[in-house]
């Protein structure tokens, strides 16, 4: 018997960790994933200032997993059937036939057909990405302007880092971000919103929100009021797609996560709907956690088509979305929102670098963990002498 595991992001190689210790022997295990590392993809902004984190965060596969890894791209799936379509990266293709399987094909920088986006605007889902931004920033000159479409959490954080850089080098260029919503991290509690607008203000980012983009040239983005604004460095955050598996779709799934017969759909794969009956929002915290009902569901279709067909279906395990807070760094600041309260400074940076370490632990990157802390409370120590005493604000959801 054969488990495959498509796609070794944040829900992927945890999925696939928890199976190695957890599937019967005679089960075979493989994971397939397009490159033959797993990023750490919340760290990613930090590359564009600070180049060195690359190796920090970026762990090879073949470190962490003891099961067969195959370097290949799912180019089309039949999640009923068990089949997918691989792609190598020569060009050659096979068809991965599995008994049970889960999709963690993570999601693409979705463009939604605006004119010219795509290929004028740099996305940030990648390393080559993240230094292809900072190389684009240090060849502007004063008086230029780079802009950041999209003000979610990852264009919060690529902001924070251009505004954070560009005091560090001395580049007096403007850092301006769009956000077609009335309000920065659309998603978030209005107490995190408020925060995370005030440190993006506080490091320098022009904040323009209710302002949506309808398309771009080479110079200029055209927002949807009819105005044109100009630009010489220009990076798209504004959404995500499926995957090219799935059509660029995100197919909708229960909180068992079941995609079809043989398979399950976990992390921003999917749009999943959970045993409340609510919307999970993509992140990297969600993913970890359904990684967990996947592989107790992924271990219960297993052992049900090891055993006598009983003609009854096993019952699977239902995700309840619960995460414990929000953290986003903005430049040498962060907003973290744990419970009713609401941290910023050194005390929200420190948090966020635990995270951070404490994720690459989990996973077997004990190594990288440890540079990763290294690495961010250096960073912290050089700056601190310059910072404002710790700024903690107790806030409730409602005020």
């Amino acid at each position: 018997m054969l488990v495959a595991v498509l796609g070794a992001g944040y829900a992927g190689l945890t999925l696939a960790r928890t199976l190695e210790g957890t599937l019967p022997d005679d089960v075979d295990l493989v994971v397939v994933d397009e490159s033959p590392d797993h990023v750490v993809q919340h760290e990613l902004h930090r590359v564009v200032r600070r180049p060195g984190l690359a190796d920090d965060i970026a762990v090879s596969l073949s470190d962490v997993l003891d099961c067969e890894v195959r370097q290949a791209t799912v180019t089309a799936l039949d999640a009923d059937a068990g089949e997918a379509t691989l792609e190598r990266p020569d060009g050659s293709e096979e068809t991965l036939a599995y008994d049970v399987g889960a999709a963690c094909l993570g999601a693409r920088t979705a463009y939604y057909g605006l004119d010219g986006v795509r290929e004028h605007a740099t996305p940030l889902k990648r390393l080559a990405d993240a230094r292809e931004i900072r190389r684009d920033f240090l060849d502007l000159a004063d008086g230029d302007r780079a802009v950041v479409g999209g003000a979610g959490l990852s264009g919060v954080q690529v902001a924070g880092e251009l505004a954070a850089l560009a005091e560090e080098t001395a580049v007096d260029a403007e850092v301006c971000l769009l956000e077609q919503e009335s309000v920065v991290a659309p998603a978030f509690p209005p107490a995190f919103q408020r925060a995370v607008h005030d440190a993006l203000v506080d490091a320098g980012v022009t904040v323009r929100t209710g302002t949506g983009v309808s398309s771009a040239d080479e110079g200029a983005i055209e927002l949807d009021s009819g105005e044109a604004l100009d630009y010489d460095q220009f990076v798209w955050t504004g959404g995500i797609r499926g995957p090219a598996a799935f059509d660029d779709d995100r197919p909708v799934v229960r909180a068992d996560l079941r995609l079809g017969e043989s398979t399950f759909a976990v992390g921003d794969v999917a749009r999943i709907v959970d045993s409340d009956g609510q919307a999970v929002p993509a992140s990297a915290a969600a993913a970890i956690r359904e990684a967990s009902v996947a592989a107790d569901n992924v271990e219960a279709l297993v052992d049900h088509r090891r055993g006598p067909d009983d003609g009854f279906e096993p019952r699977l395990s239902r995700y309840r979305f619960d995460v414990p807070g929000w953290l986003v760094s903005v430049g040498d600041d962060a907003v973290a929102k744990v419970g009713p309260t609401v941290l910023t400074g050194r005390p929200a940076l420190a948090l966020k670098t635990t995270v951070g370490a404490g994720y690459l632990g989990s996973v077997g990157a004990v190594e990288n963990a440890t540079d990763l802390v290294r690495e961010e409370l250096g960073i912290e120590a050089e700056t601190a002498h310059e910072s404002e005493p710790d700024d903690i604000v107790d806030v409730s959801e409602g005020s």
